[in-house]
């Protein structure tokens, strides 16, 4: 029996925007010794070698000052498991029918983005792009150094920037597009993400979002038209309407500074979580957006177990869907359901206290998620939307 809920995200910049840094400051922390006792869960590589590599990469900025080579051209796809910290073998454990997270990280080239290319790449180009369509979130990357080349004229990167993204979808349009039929499953959240963001300390996610708002709307809304026009249910997407800010590490001639990294905890929570969030919301407002019913199953299918639980409490789902929900009816207790959706932080507290209690330890951590979002609010690091 598959006991990991499952969630993909893919990750789309220009070629120096930081993304191979990103993937590696992401796992290389998870690696130190009292991380998971801190943080109560463990993240392990699926592949060993990529797990040795993004850690070597780690280890290279933080004790030699020296940054990973870029992956020109190359694209890779990167699978780890979230798994609580604890005695696999416990009853309240073994009572659950899932116990962890598996998160599937898409890195898309940058260059396939700036320059055309011919033959066997232009194949390998889309062959990539059809493997990150189970996406749930996708992260737009904005580079902080290329706002500073620009200062007073960001305008000039940011159209630059969001009319890549967009020509870059079209040119893959006609060879995504099944008979030229709009997609089902497809990415639905993108957030634009700043990265670098320590070069830029004075800009909180707010200002961030005033200043793309302020100098590239009209190219963000042209994006968004043409990610709608490759999807069914164009109503449920979202696109440009959250932000967050992305610093790996602080870089000198002398040394990589990785101690203060800038919200890079965000990167599970958003995953795992923010796509419970907005599908639920998608399907309840199904009607009034005459979503089709592919369309609300594949939402059903992308926010997995927890969609199943919320749904549970509100519709009677016939089909597929139903037996869905019935698999997964008893993996939450209803406040920690409602906690995740609606709990102030306090509640929220005291659903994961319980749940750590009962040694729900899945339950801990995904609670401990929705939390971490709050804070990154509360920190200025992320804007999510409330639509």
């Amino acid at each position: 029996m598959n006991r990991s809920l499952e969630q993909h995200i893919a990750v789309f910049g220009e070629s120096g925007s930081g993304k191979t840094v990103l993937l590696s400051s992401f796992y290389g922390p998870t690696q130190e010794p009292g991380f998971a006792k801190e943080n109560l869960y463990e993240v392990i590589a699926e592949s060993a070698s990529q797990g040795l590599t993004l850690h070597q990469n780690y280890l290279g900025m933080r004790n030699d000052a020296r940054a990973p080579e870029p992956n020109r051209f190359r694209s890779h796809s990167y699978a780890f498991r979230v798994k609580p910290k604890v005695n696999p073998d416990s009853r309240a454990q073994r009572a659950q029918p899932v116990d962890n997270l598996r998160l599937v990280w898409h890195d898309y080239p940058g260059e396939w983005f700036e320059q055309d290319v011919e033959g066997e790449e232009a194949q390998r180009r889309v062959d990539t792009f059809r493997s990150l369509l189970g996406s749930d979130v996708a992260f737009l990357l904005v580079d902080a150094q290329r706002l500073i080349d620009n200062v007073g004229q960001e305008e000039r990167y940011l159209k630059s920037l969001f009319s890549n993204f967009r020509t870059g979808l079209v040119r893959l349009e006609d060879e995504i597009l099944v008979g030229g039929q709009p997609l089902v499953e497809f990415p639905r959240i993108w957030v634009v993400a700043l990265s670098k963001a320590d070069l830029l300390p004075d800009l909180d996610v707010q200002a961030f979002k005033e200043l793309i708002v302020l100098k590239a709307a009209g190219e963000l809304s042209m994006l968004t038209d043409t990610i709608r026009d490759m999807v069914q249910g164009g109503a449920a997407l979202s696109v440009g309407d959250d932000f967050v800010l992305f610093s790996s590490a602080k870089f000198s001639p002398e040394k990589i500074d990785l101690t203060s990294p800038i919200g890079l905890d965000l990167i599970l929570p958003l995953a795992a979580i923010l796509p419970f969030e907005r599908h639920a919301r998608w399907i309840e407002q199904r009607a009034a957006n005459k979503l089709p019913e592919k369309v609300v199953e594949n939402l059903f299918a992308g926010a997995s177990v927890l969609v199943g639980l919320l749904l549970t409490k509100r519709f009677n789902m016939p089909g597929p869907v139903g037996l869905v929900v019935g698999l997964v009816t008893s993996v939450f207790s209803k406040d920690v359901i409602e906690g995740l959706l609606n709990m102030a932080r306090e509640k929220l507290e005291d659903a994961r206290s319980r749940a750590l209690e009962k040694k729900e330890y899945f339950t801990a951590v995904l609670t401990g998620f929705r939390l971490a979002l709050i804070e990154g609010e509360e920190r200025r690091v992320l804007r999510l939307s409330r639509r």
